[in-house]
């Protein structure tokens, strides 16, 4: 039997990155929740806590804290029931879950404050492409993410969510600048572009797909706004989310290199199977949200796999 004390000092560890601030959390002194993560890494075989500044759980330890998870979230709703079951010093619990940074932007967190609302579990967001969002279902990270696979992953649910559309633009000072015979495969060779980080290969793929450029000089930028700013300020052109630049293009201050012709990535809600009673509230949030803000249906010949 999992001793659920010492599990639950185990994820509040690697929530909240020291061993004094779980001790604040449980009310309880950092010897005691030493002693319980100690006891239970001597009964399990495998040290669960790296210990450092901050402190990190182990692959075992995530495990374990995903487990917890779910233990959390199902007493949680439980508690809706039967009020006896919650006592006020009790840590609400938290879950963590996986999105893409333009998802987060643009239509995502009207699903996060839908489900958050009653204010019974906190979310903690691990945001990443969504071409590896699935890494951290793949890993034990996360219980549920927005992710770009076609594929489930193993032990998971997947629910279509439509197309996050984007536009290829920059702004008409730099169209002037780096193409002023039009948009063509020598230009966009040497016009700076904007990548979300070293996984981004969205705009490289846009550029080898409609034009056979094989690579471009980038500047790296981990933000979708910053994305938007950056082309507005003439640094570089990037794929921005069309809900994000649809007024700029419509009042000129930004411009499409491909006018007409969106670029779509198809998106899906994962969530790890044995979570996913206790998850079905946040899934009808996800959904409920991307209905009204995602396509149904990709632009043909123009299915994007990774962004930011």
């Amino acid at each position: 039997m999992l001793d659920h004390a010492a599990a639950r000092a185990v994820a509040l560890i690697a929530r909240l990155g020291s061993f004094d601030q779980a001790a604040r959390a449980l009310n309880i002194s950092p010897s005691a929740v030493s002693q319980r993560v100690r006891q239970l890494e001597e009964r399990l075989g495998t040290v669960l806590i790296r210990r450092g500044q901050p402190c990190t759980a182990t692959p075992a330890g995530l495990r374990l804290c995903r487990h917890m998870e779910q233990v959390d979230l199902l007493e949680a709703g439980l508690a809706r029931h039967l009020p006896g079951l919650s006592q006020p010093s009790d840590p609400r619990p938290s879950l963590r879950v996986a999105v893409n940074a333009d998802s987060l932007a643009t239509w995502f967190l009207p699903a996060l404050a839908d489900f958050t609302a009653d204010g019974a579990v906190l979310v903690d967001l691990s945001v990443d492409d969504e071409g590896h969002t699935a890494d951290w279902l793949r890993d034990g990270q996360v219980l549920a993410a927005v992710t770009a696979s076609a594929q489930p992953v193993p032990g998971c649910d997947m629910r279509p969510l439509g197309v996050l559309r984007y536009r290829a633009t920059a702004s008409p000072g730099f169209m002037a600048r780096h193409f002023p015979d039009g948009v063509t495969a020598a230009a966009l060779a040497r016009a700076p572009a904007l990548a979300f980080n070293r996984k981004d290969r969205m705009q490289q793929d846009w550029a080898a797909r409609h034009w056979g450029v094989g690579s471009l000089p980038a500047h790296g930028l981990p933000s979708s706004t910053g994305f938007v700013e950056a082309c507005l300020a003439g640094m570089g052109w990037g794929l921005n989310p069309e809900a994000l630049v649809a007024g700029h293009l419509a009042a000129g201050r930004l411009v499409a290199l491909s006018p007409g012709v969106p670029h779509d990535v198809a998106l899906v809600w994962q969530v790890n199977r044995m979570a996913a009673a206790a998850l079905a509230p946040l899934t009808r949030a996800v959904r409920r949200a991307a209905a009204g803000a995602l396509p149904r249906d990709a632009a043909p010949d123009d299915l994007g796999t990774t962004a930011g």
